[in-house]
């Protein structure tokens, strides 16, 4: 049970890890409200040595990977936790070197886009697809990477933080292991991509080069609030290759995304229109999808509504998931998704476009 400092309405579905109930949070002032959003987003970084919020220092150099273009002071870090400034100069990680854990996942598993993509489902033109059946017996090669440019309060992969500790996997140790013909997609995900965007695009170049006819798909999931030449970029290998790229759509309210997120994601929908508008549909096998994770009492219908709303003025077809949330890291005192929420945003969903799933199902069993 959390309290709203700002109005004192008490409910299950108000964490005391963002004491702000939804109204509050959609309709006051972000001078009002701010001072509670900081906080609740220290709470963790300052005991992981990152900054709250993205550093705006003056006279600092600017790193430009992502919307949130951190100003970093010198001897600090940037908001992803992977870039810090350096006796006045930014330091990048090496150019053919992940911060990442790396493992086989195997079809067809944990995939956000196993509905419809053709790993999960066999649907694909002739050019990706094995057989008319799910891709059983091949694998995806799962990259999850440390760091992000946003902080959600409620993230189930939080390790991504541990950034002093991540392991360092180089390019040749990763392209010893796609040299398993039974890989057929590999997923980058995390944390969020975004930060090492540039390091991941050499690699993808280095695979293709290397395979210039395999069946191997190169799939993203992210936030999305990429700097648009690099989007662009990462979009056009995944395009190219028969991969997906997820936009994890948290919030349609500038307001909400900040209070949950740490970050505005205005940039992620711009991005989303840039790739859609850059690459168009692609036949059969959708290229872009989208999630949202339906954080009990935060993200309800009217968000979804709008999110849906955004999507199918592209395309309507385009899929879309809305995912049930379990109980995860500073958001543990919250319930799993309400059943009624859940089918009110479906509802929302469906209003706008044709092709709409609900991730976590089994959850609401546990409800």
């Amino acid at each position: 049970m959390g309290t709203c400092k700002k109005c004192g309405k008490s409910s299950i579905l108000i964490s005391n890890s963002l004491p702000l109930c939804i109204d509050c949070i959609r309709e006051s002032s972000l001078e009002e409200i701010y001072p509670f959003i900081y906080e609740a987003h220290s709470i963790d970084r300052r005991k992981r040595n990152l900054p709250v919020s993205p550093p705006r220092a003056e006279n600092a150099p600017r790193c430009t990977i992502c919307s949130n273009k951190c100003a970093i002071p010198k001897g600090y870090r940037g908001f992803c936790g992977i870039r810090r400034n350096e006796n006045g100069v930014i330091k990048h990680p090496p150019k053919d070197v992940l911060l990442s854990h790396n493992y086989l996942d195997p079809h067809v598993t944990n995939c956000c886009a196993a509905w419809f993509c053709p790993a999960g489902t066999g649907i694909g033109y002739p050019k990706y697809a094995y057989s008319n059946t799910p891709e059983y017996g091949y694998y995806n090669y799962a990259i999850f990477l440390y760091g992000c440019n946003f902080d959600c309060l409620f993230c189930q992969n939080y390790t991504h933080k541990n950034i002093e500790r991540a392991p360092q996997t180089t390019f040749q140790e990763i392209l010893r292991d796609v040299e398993n013909p039974k890989i057929s997609c590999i997923c980058f995900f995390g944390g969020s991509p975004e930060p090492q965007l540039p390091s991941i695009i050499s690699l993808l170049k280095q695979m293709r080069e290397e395979h210039p006819h395999r069946i191997l798909r190169f799939c993203f999931e992210w936030n999305g609030c990429g700097s648009w030449p690099l989007v662009k970029k990462a979009g056009e290998y995944s395009y190219l290759s028969g991969g997906i790229i997820k936009f994890d759509l948290k919030a349609y309210t500038s307001s909400l995304s900040l209070a949950l997120s740490g970050v505005d994601n205005s940039e992620a929908y711009r991005n989303f229109k840039r790739l859609f508008e850059t690459f168009g549909r692609r036949e059969k096998v959708p290229f872009l999808t989208a999630t949202t994770l339906l954080v009990p009492g935060y993200v309800d219908n009217y968000e979804v509504d709008n999110i849906a709303s955004f999507i199918a003025e592209m395309d309507p077809e385009i899929p879309y998931s809305l995912l049930i949330f379990h109980p995860e890291y500073l958001m543990s005192d919250l319930p799993i998704t309400p059943r009624e929420q859940v089918f009110r945003c479906y509802r929302a969903a469906k209003r706008h476009l044709k092709n709409v799933n609900i991730g976590n199902m089994f959850l609401l069993s546990l409800a």
